[in-house]
């Protein structure tokens, strides 16, 4: 079991829709965070609103970084090390969306988007886990999507960072086992958050039809059951029900997965 009690945590993406959750949540259990993202008044306004619900738990601190290249990663490290605070749980929260077909998304924007939600977490976990291999102790949370296990028309780039982060999960899991450093994978269903609103491009942007309502999960709920998972030390986490479903008809019943994907794209 992962103690979440005083434990110091750090959030990539603090600032989004799930890392306002996990402040708030992690907060409330008396958690001791260390936040970061890239606009440092953003973050620290949705850290004071958080803050005047919440009395219990700490914010360490509050960390502006450009974690889109190794550089910045290396930064975030250091500051973190200057703290002088050992991170329990590590959370690679950050990531960004992008949807339209392969060739008609600029090369720049689904390059930064492997960045972002692949090589940064990566990055991150090889530098603080050595920390934790030598302490003997630690976590390392990745937050995937079920996007990593099915991929739909439109979501090409995305898919691939996801499915990669989830294959890196599992090799760090079986790499850092021996040490008693625990990893958890998280694959949410599309949650309301602001990644619904993720810049979209040429035909296959004209045709999407959105999401139906009734499945779009809330993030409070989600980053919950996520939580949740952290604590018992769960490999693979799906923090709700359509991504349960999903998960197990693509493991065994692929062909039906493939007939929901042409429903839902249109085709």
């Amino acid at each position: 079991m992962t103690h979440i009690n005083k434990a110091v945590i750090l959030i990539t993406g603090a600032s989004g829709g799930f890392g306002q959750e996990l402040t708030k949540q992690l907060l409330a259990a008396g958690s001791r965070l260390i936040l970061t993202d890239i606009n440092e008044v953003v973050l620290r306004q949705r850290v004071a609103e958080i803050q005047s619900e919440v009395k219990t738990g700490e914010i360490l601190a509050c960390l502006a970084i450009d974690i889109s290249h190794y550089q910045g990663c290396e930064t975030l490290y250091h500051q973190v090390k200057a703290l002088n605070l050992p991170i329990d749980i590590l959370i690679n929260n950050a990531g960004i969306g992008l949807f339209g077909r392969m060739d008609e998304i600029p090369p720049e924007k689904w390059e930064y988007l492997m960045q972002i939600n692949l090589l940064t977490p990566m990055r991150l976990s090889a530098l603080f886990a050595a920390d934790m291999i030598a302490r003997q102790k630690g976590h390392i949370v990745n937050i995937s999507s079920l996007a990593g296990w099915c991929a739909i028309a439109g979501m090409a780039h995305y898919s691939a960072s996801k499915f990669g982060l989830r294959g890196f999960s599992e090799g760090l899991f079986n790499e850092l086992k021996d040490y008693n450093v625990k990893v958890t994978a998280v694959y949410p269903f599309f949650s309301r958050t602001p990644i619904l609103q993720s810049e979209r491009y040429g035909t296959l942007a004209k045709t999407f039809r959105g999401l139906p309502e009734h499945l779009v999960t809330d993030p409070a709920d989600v980053m919950r059951a996520t939580i949740q998972g952290i604590i018992r030390n769960q490999l693979h986490v799906f923090p709700d029900p359509t991504a349960q479903r999903l998960h197990l008809l693509k493991r065994y019943f692929p062909p039906l997965v493939d007939w929901i994907n042409n429903r839902f794209g249109g085709n």
